[in-house]
């Protein structure tokens, strides 16, 4: 089995060596690299294309917003998690237009970070449990009523969209609403087309639009 490349940018040096022990220390994922400031980050991504990039928001040369930015740019199959001690509201929302595929808080457990990095490389979006409630409540400001939910997407589309941006499988949400996973894809499908999503961080701006993200 191959294992997930991962490239760390983070300008603090410890900090740095601890998160490539702790991931060189998993089966499943290795460090391919590394970069103390946003500028490297960028050119050893284009360099080596990683699976994922564990991307520091605070770093001299370049910061994370415009690392991330570029990243998504030119290498948009490389998966950017952002890393950070902010919980402020305004960090999420920077990253998510950034294009970031994760926001994770470097206080959180060890088990919080590997989740996220193979959560992210799986194709999905991540968002530190620990945040989840803070980070985005009042984030878009009033919450939408029940009769404001979209009218064009059927109550088994909204679901689905609901779990992708939560971060689940198409497998785990088929069993978690207990259908098969070719019907997720086909809602997953429907739903994007209907309201003109183009891919998973589409969906997670919308969701975070919704206020969806705080009711799970």
């Amino acid at each position: 089995m191959s294992k997930l490349r991962v490239l760390i940018a983070e300008d603090h040096e410890t900090v740095r060596e601890g998160i490539k022990l702790l991931i060189n220390a998993q089966p499943d994922m290795e460090v391919v690299s590394e970069a103390s400031d946003g500028l490297t980050a960028i050119s050893r991504t284009q360099s080596v294309l990683p699976d994922v990039v564990l991307m520091d928001v605070s770093m001299p040369g370049a910061t994370g917003f415009q690392a991330t930015e570029k990243l998504n740019q030119t290498c948009p199959q490389v998966k950017v998690l952002a890393l950070t001690r902010h919980r402020d509201k305004a960090y999420l929302q920077q990253l998510v237009r950034a294009g970031a595929d994760g926001y994770v808080l470097k206080q959180s457990p060890a088990e919080e970070l590997l989740r996220a990095i193979r959560v992210v490389a799986a194709g999905s979006q991540y968002l530190d449990t620990a945040m989840a409630g803070k980070v985005l409540s009042g984030f878009t400001g009033a919450q939408p009523s029940k009769k404001d939910r979209q009218p064009w997407i059927s109550r088994r589309e909204e679901e689905v969209l609901k779990l992708i941006a939560w971060g689940h499988s198409n497998k785990e949400i088929a069993a978690k609403l207990d259908i098969s996973v070719k019907t997720v894809e086909a809602h997953r499908a429907n739903a994007m087309r209907k309201l003109e999503l183009h891919s998973r961080i589409d969906i997670v701006r919308f969701a975070l639009l919704q206020g969806w993200l705080e009711e799970e």
